[in-house]
């Protein structure tokens, strides 16, 4: 039996982990495994390789992808579908194991819906992929943040200065409340709730009146700002496009930086992480969540559980409906970040 997998969407710590541990479990099933290049690509251009215990040893540390990734949707290609299809007959591939977040694994539900045989694991270091209580990648990009936040502390206070750490979150704002809570910030910013940069710039001006001489704000990328009289929202970006054809996200920190220190007057600098956040080797929790999902996700295929998901629930690894899993972005849940706010001055 052959089954193939493919990593789409933006690279994530952890990733080699799954591989691993898909092909590892696999010699126990007697399955043949193939790796798909660059995501979707892999099959609509027949661009794939065998996966042997031999290609995949030492990589359980490594970040990035040995399989390389991009952010194709078949269903955005002409003819796509057909020539997925197509491609899984003729190389009789059994089965597909799609890891990836929200992109990938919505175009994994599509398919599964059209009867291919489609197991999903999830990545996303955002944690925003709905039936898991968390996605691996996340623990190490929250852990990178949180370093960086106690790096700014420390510059912050020498020069008593306000600092903007922009971090990533397209959608929702996980790891900036997660790594503003650890870090210790004044002040998170995140998509969940639309950024009033008046009532930010008053807080700072509170905290400093109280004796404080310096404060720290961390901003993802994705978080809306209240901006001229009628108090507008927008989101900030570059003006390009991605591979998807999303806006490229970018700049936010910058504005934050900029109205704080206009209406403050107390001197702003921002830091932006960018990809710093997913690059690297994965921490520890991410190397034994991407291990014990890669082995969950193989014996999904043996068990024939199509159209699902490995996923965290608590401390076990379960299969969740695929469907369910990327309905809706899971976003931090207000009553979350207002534990958060009660650390805010």
């Amino acid at each position: 039996m052959k089954v193939a997998v493919l990593t789409g969407g933006g690279d994530c710590p952890g990733l080699n982990a799954v591989i691993r541990a898909v092909v590892r479990r696999a010699t126990s099933h007697g399955f043949e495994m193939m790796g798909l290049r660059d995501g979707w690509k892999g099959l609509l251009e027949d661009n794939h390789f065998r996966l042997t215990r031999e290609t995949t040893s030492g990589i359980l540390h490594r970040g990035g992808t040995i399989l390389g990734t991009s952010r194709v949707n078949p269903f955005k290609v002409e003819n796509g579908l057909e020539k997925v299809k197509r491609a899984i007959e003729r190389h009789d591939i059994h089965a597909v194991i799609a890891i990836g977040g929200e992109g990938t694994l919505s175009a994994a539900t599509r398919m599964a819906k059209e009867g291919l045989r489609i197991v999903g694991v999830p990545k996303t270091i955002d944690n925003d992929l709905n039936g898991t209580d968390f996605t691996f990648g996340f623990d190490t990009a929250v852990t990178i943040a949180t370093e960086a936040i106690d790096r700014l502390h420390s510059t912050a206070e020498s020069h008593k200065r306000v600092i903007v750490c922009e971090v990533m979150g397209r959608h929702v704002g996980w790891i900036a409340t997660y790594a503003g809570m650890a870090g210790g910030a004044d002040v998170i910013l995140v998509p969940e709730v639309p950024a009033d940069l008046v009532r930010v710039a008053e807080h700072i001006k509170h905290r400093h009146s109280t004796g404080r001489s310096f404060s720290i704000v961390v901003v993802a990328e994705g978080t809306r700002i209240k901006a001229g009289e009628d108090q507008q929202e927008h989101l900030v970006t570059s003006g390009a496009l991605d591979e998807a054809g999303r806006p490229r996200l970018g700049g936010v920190g910058a504005i934050v930086a900029n109205e704080i220190e206009r209406r403050t007057g107390y001197e702003t600098r921002v830091s932006v992480l960018g990809h710093i956040q997913r690059g690297g080797a994965p921490t520890a929790h991410d190397r034994v969540l991407a291990t014990r999902f890669g082995v969950h996700a193989c014996d999904m295929v043996a068990r024939g559980e199509f159209g699902k998901m490995a996923a965290l629930r608590g401390n076990e690894i379960i299969s969740v409906d695929l469907s369910d899993a990327t309905r809706e972005l899971k976003k931090v849940p207000q009553e979350f970040f207002e534990v958060a706010q009660v650390f805010f001055g």
